[in-house]
């Protein structure tokens, strides 16, 4: 067996993030120099345990990340102040994917990003989008498509201008329906950067 635990110097190194390959490399060095007996079944034992435990690191660091990414859902946001409205019809392009009314409201930090230019960490959008009906000349709003929200954290979302994306699906609180939605959202809202990422105007 081993002396001085030399198989949880190798777990550690795990622990600290260097690659399992180079783990592997550091033992098999340590086993050509060590002349003392040892188990034949320690190695691959050892292996074993490293490979597992490797798993489980990245598993929780993946873990950690998505959770460090996450947009909560807006609680309470139609009780937020109203920014703007419009209905996008058949005939847009953005029909199929935006199709019916919006409304845009703001938290207070988000208002006072319209007013001055510039959004504090803090500051909450939301982009609510609902079917449109239309019967005997008259539009209405239908049921609920789905909701956006961005999230100004400049820590957090430094890749994305700032900005945390997320969208939720109808009425749900929990249901997101993008896959990767900082990537997927900042693609085009990167073509506002003179406006902060932001879209929306404040309407007067």
């Amino acid at each position: 067996m081993f002396s001085g635990k030399p198989p949880f110097r190798f777990l550690k190194q795990i622990q600290q993030n260097e690659t399992l390959d180079k783990v592997l490399r550091n033992y098999s060095h340590f086993q050509s120099k060590t002349p003392m007996k040892r188990s034949p079944s320690l190695v691959p034992a050892t292996i074993l345990c490293a490979i597992t435990l490797s798993g489980l690191l990245t598993a929780a660091h993946s873990q950690q990340k998505s959770s460090l990414e996450a947009v909560p859902y807006p609680e309470g946001y139609r009780e937020w102040a109203h920014v703007s409205s419009a209905i996008i019809t058949p005939q847009s392009p953005a029909f199929k994917r935006f199709g019916g009314f919006h409304h845009i409201y703001a938290n207070a930090k988000a208002m006072e990003g319209y007013r001055s230019g510039t959004f504090a960490d803090g500051s909450i959008m939301v982009f609510d989008l609902l079917e449109a009906q239309e019967k005997d000349g008259a539009i209405s709003e239908g049921g609920r498509r789905f909701v956006d929200v961005m999230l100004k954290d400049n820590k957090r979302f430094a890749q994305t201008g700032g900005w945390g994306f997320e969208e939720f699906r109808g009425d749900s609180k929990t249901e997101r329906t993008l896959s990767n939605p900082q990537e997927q959202c900042f693609g085009c809202h990167a073509k506002k950067q003179e406006r902060g990422f932001v879209y929306s105007v404040l309407r007067k």
